[in-house]
């Protein structure tokens, strides 16, 4: 069974997620020959300032 994590930084919409969610589910299944039903696909929510690039967090930018 393929897991696949996800990390997001907040603000992506519950339409996206779908789409997100049903083009790497197809893309899994294809290459991994795995049953779509067995493509397991965890969204983390990161808030922009527990994150940081460049030094600078997201949530300054």
């Amino acid at each position: 069974m393929p897991n696949i994590t996800v990390e997001l930084v907040s603000g992506r919409t519950l339409d996206q997620r779908r789409e997100f969610a049903a083009a790497v589910t197809e893309a899994a299944a294809a290459i991994l020959k795995a049953d779509r039903e067995k493509v397991r696909i965890l969204f983390l929510e990161i808030e922009k300032s527990d994150v940081a690039n460049g030094g600078v967090l997201e949530c300054d930018k």
